[in-house]
């Protein structure tokens, strides 16, 4: 393939006049193998916009074998160089990049040169250009400012006028670059360069094009944000949870955060190194006194200020152990949703920061689940798409959801939650499914797409097919990836500029990245997490000039994962299987300007899936890991509809004889499946279901595993000093649980040993009436199990019994927070009974007549809304209508003919258990009206049926036409 120039065609560039510098030095970086840079002045504004494609040619490079060589030399003339900026520059420097910094001594320094090379490995190629002008590094020099450049090229043979004029400036540069006052640019140098800093003034340079000045101030949301932070810290919680929208300002939140704690030391840990590139230009953006570093693969600066980790490389053992434990002040974990991984919990467990904040975007209660956990339960701030977007932070999205026709995803294998790839593969690339991809792009497209293929092979496959549609047109698609012949900083750059209509790629673009412009996003491959799917969403939510809306086509097949976007997006459907506003208020509104448009075909499939009844705690676990793409763990399931496991009544218990005995039904792994048959009676009775009236027992055991106590049983002493920090860790449980004197104690206080030796050890390790044997015995002042422990079983019933612990304080500490919000609304009851906030307006359907006898037609077209005077009801999820008729006029809470009934709206993955419970079924008649009706579900042999309560009237079946759409809360007097 023959080699592609390192720049365009021109000899003189003419900044201002539609000819900008920037795209130039783009294509040349991304094919060059030497650069070399001499400027006056570094502007953030200017280096933000070179840097991303810097960065990526040296990681291409260093993946090929064929490393980069970079220099670059600044200079501290009239302190016009920022530090920010020089904090972004020391962080490249390693093996083959140097950067330097010119001291001038008062004297003046005006270099502006760019030259870049290009050669092969056998050095039998050779290239050359340099750019010589009046451009610093600062966004308008480089992109709108007028400035003049003259471009030198050069290319074998070397006896050239051009080969001796490029030979002459490389020379230039590297006399300037080894001369005496070329100081190595360090964070030493850096801070001495911000205590003498002099800001400059404009009349100093005669053009404001050269100086950043624009202050970093918090938006709404993050100061409601950051309010709230303050407040949870004083209340004495060491952890949190932040849940914002993709697109609102996460990262920005955490260093703003950082800053206003005045942290010391800050580590802030990601799973990908572009995320933490990003963080760091911002917190070195926001906070340039300090010294920022990278701690991963190629790089470990351990004694920065400022520490951006990866946790591939940073969660080892070997490497946490170069930290002490208290190393850093605040810790943030972006991506929060990925903390349950093995990596992620050896951080998070290592470390005791004065703060850890968890950063998600995950989209609602279930998806919290686990990770909540990782926070001890201590949710600070929650704001979703919904709010930017009507706070208008991110645009609108108009959503079209289409039927994938040509792919059958019932044939293709799921495995772990995920469609396997090489079948998906073999399905995806034909010309009949491009075709109807293009035709419905075509038809909403608005004129910048991003659109998320399966594989390399689909986004080539892809880019391809347009293109050949595109030839009459000349418009332009290209394919993105690790192989690709385009670089990915080049093609958003094309993008942005219009060259090109269309980026086909992986998953390059799911997470950190940044192009406002894009104005489409095309899904042409399934996306089965909900978190996933927000971020691919959120990449077209930025807010750009003259772009209103967000296009999104998003192409949906017959699998049950797919249902899934109804929930997020907030579709309700009426018995129809159409969308509808009106017929269930269970999920989510959409923001502002929002609209969804869904193919009648897909719900059609959807309102099928509704219409299947799951009755068995194992068709609800297996529909939980579709929909969350993995196994869940207790507290995921526990939250996915208050599924309390720790009764024996439960199903899952009932059915499974524990929570993990239906684990080891879906199981595959042997080592699992033997630790939980060995130890299933302690994991139940022991832990799942043992009695709560404290935390206390969740505690001991959360403190026990953090001493590895299974393999050393901890001194009494040592596991009530463990046992007194993990509390601390619940300062609200603390609080509430601990009599007031037993509150000023310490860890190491011997008082407080013999408080906890008395309750929980004892408890623990005391027979109760039903059982002659204790669980933990307490041998020579050691807290020990009794029972015999195989060594191979212990990791895994480490983890096992972690699991049960995160479920059991998840429930207490909801039970706790429960308790706290009834008795806050009781002492605001006045004298007179009457309180004062708890009226609530709910919708109210008139026409929807819920009946009591036989199925009664009804239309849900009119809704108003109606004042009641009740607790822990939201107009998104609960709804009134009234009864009519009287087959449920009997038993001890009669419902008479025309009574106001609460209802509360249930999904197909919200409606949990309906066995015993009184719900209302919808149905459709011959003529299609809807028609409802209000029983008690019961099963029998392996059916349902429904039941009145006056006698009077006949238990009659079920069939497929009946659905259940809301459970029965109360009736309102």
């Amino acid at each position: 393939m023959p080699h592609q120039p390192l720049v365009l065609e021109h000899d003189l560039l003419t900044i201002g006049d539609g000819d900008p510098l920037l795209p130039q030095l783009l294509h040349a970086i991304n094919h060059a193998t030497e650069i070399e840079i001499a400027v006056s002045f570094i502007q953030p504004s200017g280096l933000d916009l070179i840097l991303p494609a810097v960065i990526e040619a040296l990681e291409r490079q260093e993946i090929q074998g064929y490393p980069l060589k970079l220099r670059i030399l600044t200079s501290d003339y009239l302190h016009i160089t920022n530090p920010i900026a020089l904090r972004s520059l020391v962080a490249l420097n390693g093996l083959n990049v140097e950067v330097k910094i010119f001291e001038t001594h008062n004297h003046s320094f005006h270099m502006k040169s760019y030259i870049f090379v290009r050669t092969n490995k056998n050095n039998t190629f050779f290239q050359g250009s340099a750019f010589i002008g009046s451009n610093n590094i600062s966004k308008a020099a480089l992109t709108s400012a007028h400035e003049w450049c003259i471009r030198y090229d050069y290319q074998e043979p070397n006896t050239s006028k051009e080969a001796k004029q490029f030979n002459i400036i490389r020379d230039k540069f590297n006399d300037i670059f080894h001369h005496p006052s070329a100081a190595e640019l360090t964070d030493e140098w850096i801070d001495h360069y911000i205590k003498i800093r002099q800001k400059p003034k404009l009349i100093a340079v005669s053009d404001n094009s050269v100086i950043d000045d624009e202050p970093f101030t918090p938006n709404s949301t993050q100061v409601e944000a950051l309010k709230l932070l303050v407040s949870t810290r004083n209340e004495g919680n060491k952890r949190g949870l932040v849940v914002l929208g993709t697109g609102m300002g996460k990262t920005w939140l955490s260093a703003f955060d950082a800053k206003q704690m005045n942290a010391k030391r800050v580590l802030f840990v990601a799973h990908r190194e572009e995320i933490l590139t990003q963080a760091f230009n911002t917190y070195a953006k926001l906070w340039p006194e300090k010294t920022s570093g990278y701690y991963h693969g190629k790089t470990k600066e351990q004694h920065k200020d400022m520490l951006f980790a990866s946790v591939q490389t940073l969660g080892r053992e070997t490497h946490l152990s170069r930290f002490e434990p208290t190393h850093f002040d605040y810790i943030v974990v972006d991506e929060f949703h990925h903390a349950s991984a093995k990596t992620y919990r050896n951080v998070i467990d290592y470390f005791t920061p004065k703060f850890l904040l968890g950063l998600t975007a995950t989209p609602e209660r279930t998806d919290q689940a686990n990770i909540l956990s990782l926070c001890h339960d201590n949710l600070v701030f929650e704001r979703n798409l919904v709010h930017g977007i009507d706070r208008k932070i991110l645009v609108p999205f108009h959503y079209f959801g289409i039927w994938d026709e040509y792919v059958n995803y019932e044939e293709i294998p799921w495995r772990n939650g995920k469609f396997d790839p090489a079948a998906l593969d073999a399905q995806f690339a034909t010309q009949k499914r491009a075709k109807h991809i293009f035709k419905h792009w075509q038809k909403h497209q608005q004129s910048r797409t991003l659109a998320f293929c399966i594989s390399q092979k689909h986004a080539d496959f892809m880019a391809d097919a347009f293109n050949i549609a595109f030839r009459a047109q000349g418009l332009k698609a290209v394919s993105v990836h690790s192989n690709s012949e385009v670089r990915r900083n080049e093609a958003l750059s094309q993008l942005d500029k219009g060259e090109i209509q269309v980026i086909f790629s992986i998953d390059l673009f799911n997470e950190g990245t940044d192009l406002p412009s894009i104005d489409t996003v095309l899904m042409i491959r399934p996306t089965e997490s909900n978190i996933i799917f927000l971020q691919q969403l959120g990449r077209g939510l930025r807010l750009h000039e003259n772009k209103k809306h967000l296009v999104v086509l998003d192409f949906i097949g017959n699998h049950k994962s797919f249902l899934n976007k109804q929930e997020v997006l907030g579709i309700p459907l009426s018995s129809t299987g159409k969308p509808s506003s009106k017929a269930s208020e269970a999920a989510p509104k959409l923001g502002e300007g929002c609209h969804v448009n869904i193919d009648p075909k897909a719900t059609d499939f959807w309102q099928k899936l509704a219409n299947e009844y799951r009755s068995t705690a194992l068709e609800d676990f297996a529909n939980l890991e579709a929909h969350l793409g993995h196994r869940p763990s207790a507290a995921e399931f526990y939250r996915s509809n208050y599924q309390d496991i720790s009764k024996t009544g439960h199903k899952v218990n009932k059915q499974n004889k524990s929570w993990f005995g239906l684990v080891a039904k879906k199981a595959d792994e042997e080592l699992l499946k033997e630790t939980i048959s060995t130890h299933n009676d302690f994991l139940y009775n022991g832990i799942q279901t043992t009695s709560m009236t404290k935390s206390f027992k969740a505690i001991l055991l959360e403190a026990f595993l953090e001493l590895d106590g299974f393999r050393f049983p901890p001194p009494i002493e040592k596991l009530a000093e463990k046992s007194w920090y993990v509390l601390s860790a619940y300062p609200y449980l603390k609080e509430t649980e601990l009599p007031s004197k037993e509150q000023t104690l310490t860890a190491t206080d011997k008082k407080w040993v013999t408080y906890w030796r008395g309750n929980p050890i004892r408890a623990f390790s005391t027979a109760n009436k039903s059982s002659n044997s204790t669980w933990f015995v307490v041998e020579n002042g050691r807290f020990k199990a009794n029972f015999e422990l195989d060594e191979t079983h212990i990791e895994t019933l480490h983890d096992l019994v972690k699991e049960l612990v995160d479920f059991r304080l998840a429930q207490y500490t909801d039970r706790k927070q429960s308790s706290k919000t009834s008795k806050t609304k009781e002492e605001q009851v006045d004298n007179l009974g009457n309180t004062t906030d708890n009226i609530v307006q709910l919708p109210y359907y008139p026409n929807i007549k819920i009946a009591c006898g036989h199925f009664k037609t009804g239309h849900h077209d009119s809704c108003e809304m109606m004042e009641v005077d009740i607790h822990n009801v939201v107009p998104e999820k609960h709804f009134l209508a009234r009864a009519s008729g009287n087959s449920m006029n009997g038993g001890k809470n009669p419902i008479h003919d025309g009574d106001l009934l609460l209802l509360e709206a249930v999904t197909p993955t919200s409606a949990g258990s309906i066995t015993g419970n009184t719900m209302a079924i919808e149905m459709q008649d011959e003529s299609g009206d809807n028609q409802y009706l209000l029983r008690v579900v019961e099963k029998k042999d392996g059916n349902y049926w429904l039941k009145a309560r006056n006698p009077d009237y006949k238990t009659i079946p079920t069939n497929e036409s009946m659905r259940t759409f809301a459970r029965l809360k109360q009736v309102l007097k």
